[in-house]
Order: structure tokens, then sequence, then C-alpha cells
């Protein structure tokens, strides 16, 4: 079974925390509206939405794969991983 942990981003090196975001900015699929944004811009946002609570970063262990995810939807998967 996989063990999500929502991990604190806080705690992360800054460096570390920067280079997570600009992975995840530059994944295929990644839509950011109407126009194109830039590498920062898009790293600003996400970093916007984890200071404000609204994206949770998830690490599951057992696949050691990480993801940025909206506050609810990590809620409900943290539940259910507890249950």
């Amino acid at each position: 079974m996989a063990q999500l942990l929502d991990i604190p981003v806080g705690q992360l090196a800054p460096e570390t925390l920067l280079a997570l975001l600009e992975e995840f900015a530059s994944r295929d699929g990644t839509d950011y509206g109407l126009r194109e944004a830039s590498l920062g811009e898009k790293v600003s946002h996400l970093r916007r939405g984890l200071d404000s609570g609204a994206l949770k970063l998830l690490y599951d262990s057992e696949s050691e794969h990480w993801d940025l995810v909206d506050r609810d939807s990590a809620r409900q998967w943290l539940e259910e991983g507890e249950a």
C-alpha cells in the first residue's frame, strides 16, 4: 500500500524546492492559461499556491514519486491512506 506523506515545504532547502517547482512547471500538460508563461512565472505561481496552502507537496514513499496537488485532493488522499 502506498504511503503518502505531506511534505512541509518550509523544511526543504530553497535550492531543492526551486528544483522541484521548475521540474513540475516544465512537465508536459501543465497548463497556465491562454498565454504561455515563462518558467519563472510558472514557478512563482506554484510558490504562491504552496505559500497560501492551496497546493500541497505529496510524496509516495512506495513509488518514490512526488506531486503538487490541490489542498482538497491532498486531504482526501491522505485520509484514504489512513483508513
